[in-house]
């Protein structure tokens, strides 16, 4: 992994772990998969690719203006900025579920929507050993039911996720993660052990409308990091 720019945080990637990159992908979203309908036949996986730049009112108010890319780097809120580079992938992925659901009725709950892209942030200056990346991949399924859904998915697809990255990148452990998001009841990261690098976090989120969100978001850079090391 070359900072050839010599900025912390900015990274070129060769073919081969490029290829890596794919590779982890398609074998996450394979099993992922596989867990979901095993436990629900029901469950529909559709992917969506959203736009990098996003418009600011849909960002999470979680993340301020120091967290994120606008147009100037130098500011003291989002105000007068219309669009940002997203700081993730999950707003892409609300917005689609929701027009995916009030416009086509034959798109019912559960329905899992999925999406691997670059999300943005202003991270700390740390050398690349660290991962601490400025611009990097996310791979984020937005697993989403019903209210009144009796099934603890969460029980089941927490430890299936943990055996599914360990089985790529050797032992990992899952803990409790060390900040809570605003947005979820619950949150469960994957370490992996060697290095007690994260690699996956895992949230039992409650901010889509009228529904329940098991969010699982893995870090595909931190995989091949882990895995090409």
């Amino acid at each position: 992994m070359l900072n050839l720019y010599e900025r912390n945080g900015l990274i070129f990637w060769n073919e081969k772990q490029i290829k890596i990159r794919e590779m982890l992908k398609e074998f996450f979203v394979n099993n992922v998969r596989e867990t979901l309908r095993d436990l629900n036949k029901a469950f529909d996986m559709i992917q969506v690719e959203a736009p990098l730049l996003t418009p600011v009112e849909f960002i999470n108010p979680q993340y301020s203006a120091s967290d994120m890319y606008i147009a100037n780097g130098h500011f003291q809120s989002t105000a007068g900025f219309d669009l940002v580079l997203r700081p993730e992938t999950t707003m892409g992925s609300y917005r689609y579920a929701k027009h995916l659901l009030e416009t086509h009725s034959k798109i019912k709950l559960p329905v899992v929507i999925w999406q691997h892209g670059k999300s943005f942030r202003r991270e700390q200056d740390q050398v690349t050993k660290n991962m601490r990346l400025k611009e990097f991949y996310q791979l984020e399924f937005q697993c989403i039911y019903g209210l009144t859904t009796a099934n603890d998915y969460s029980a089941t697809v927490v430890p299936a996720v943990h055996n599914i990255i360990s089985r790529m990148l050797g032992d990992c452990r899952i803990e409790d993660s060390d900040r809570l998001p605003n947005y979820a009841e619950w949150t469960k990261d994957i370490v992996v052990e060697k290095n007690n690098m994260e690699v996956c976090s895992i949230s039992q989120r409650k901010d889509f409308p009228n529904a329940k969100v098991l969010e699982i978001a893995i870090g595909t850079d931190r995989c091949v990091y882990n895995f090409d090391e």
